[in-house]
């Protein structure tokens, strides 16, 4: 071969890689165009279609002929008592839930992680919770919640601690703790199996090491397995945020909202301002605050995570 063709040989084998559909530049954006154009078709469209509508007087009965009212909306309902009542219910039914689903979760994964028998059927049975239609606990629970032939009525009628009348759900004291008990109920099962599979990635090496320093389960826990999970408990607080913040279907079904708006959110107030008052330009403005309140807690918890990820690095 002559030092000729020696120098063409690679140019013609760098041609054909540049020529090769697979190798070119552009082939991560053709396998991303498919999901990219299914989000911009069936979520940023209907999220442009809200913002505009937002700023609109829109009626159900007639949602094709809107009026521009600019910023009249959102004056409305940030003027409006009612809403900063929803706002605050919305922040404590929020916090409630990650705190608890959270929390109860890394509980009951502790306890799964450890050596016992029948553990194998124990976290399949955790799981049942979660497994469960969102509709039917709310409707097993709305019967457990009964006055007259409610199980909960029974037993803190047993326990000297009956609510008068036992009407849990008709109470505005005590219809949200009901609600936040369900829902916890229902999530936390999806949190102790996430940090179980956290917790079993722990290096054993490490805490062995640690224990025979003499550092107790507790000190233990916090310099070696808090900080291994302390990522996941983040996204799992993340999540749990995020969907606590659009769950419907349960208070509906529970309360609709009352009584006396004691359980409405940001959802349910959605809906009645749509559904029930018809005013869709309203509705609109409610859901754009949520969705701004979405994108905070998410840019908070990206800036939480880099903060901690810099300490780390230190």
């Amino acid at each position: 071969m002559t030092v000729l063709e020696q120098t063409r040989a690679p140019r013609s084998e760098a041609a054909r890689r540049r020529r090769s559909p697979l190798g070119s530049r552009w082939t991560p954006y053709v396998f991303l165009a498919p999901a990219a154009a299914f989000i911009i078709l069936f979520q940023g469209v209907p999220l442009a279609q809200e913002i505009y509508l937002s700023f609109t007087r829109t009626s159900l009965l007639n949602p094709t002929r809107s009026t521009w009212v600019g910023l009249e909306n959102y004056a409305h309902i940030f003027g409006d008592d009612d809403f900063r009542r929803t706002l605050r219910t919305t922040l404590v039914y929020v916090v409630a839930c990650v705190a608890g689903s959270v929390g109860s979760g890394l509980l009951v994964a502790l306890l799964l992680n450890r050596n016992f028998r029948g553990r194998g059927i124990a976290r399949a049975l955790v799981t049942v919770p979660w497994a469960a239609p969102g509709i039917a606990v709310a409707l097993i629970a709305t019967w457990m919640l009964n006055p007259q032939y409610g199980i909960v009525n029974r037993f803190l009628n047993a326990i000297g601690l009956g609510v008068p009348g036992g009407t849990i759900l008709d109470s505005p004291t005590y219809a949200l703790p009901a609600i936040l008990v369900t829902t916890i109920w229902q999530l936390f099962p999806l949190t102790s199996v996430v940090l179980l599979s956290a917790l079993q990635a722990v290096p054993k090496d490490l805490t062995e090491a640690a224990t025979m320093d003499g550092a107790g389960r507790w000190w233990t826990f916090r310099a070696v397995t808090w900080q291994v999970i302390k990522p996941t408990v983040g996204l799992l607080a993340l999540l749990m945020t995020i969907w606590s913040i659009r769950r419907f279907e349960l208070i509906w079904l529970m309360t609709k909202g009352g009584p006396v708006g004691s359980t409405e959110t940001l959802v349910i107030d959605l809906y009645a301002q749509a559904f029930d008052s018809k005013q869709l330009g309203t509705a609109a403005a409610i859901g754009m605050v949520g969705v701004v309140i979405s994108l905070i807690v998410i840019a908070g918890s990206r800036l939480v995570a880099r903060g901690a990820a810099k300490e780390g690095l230190r």
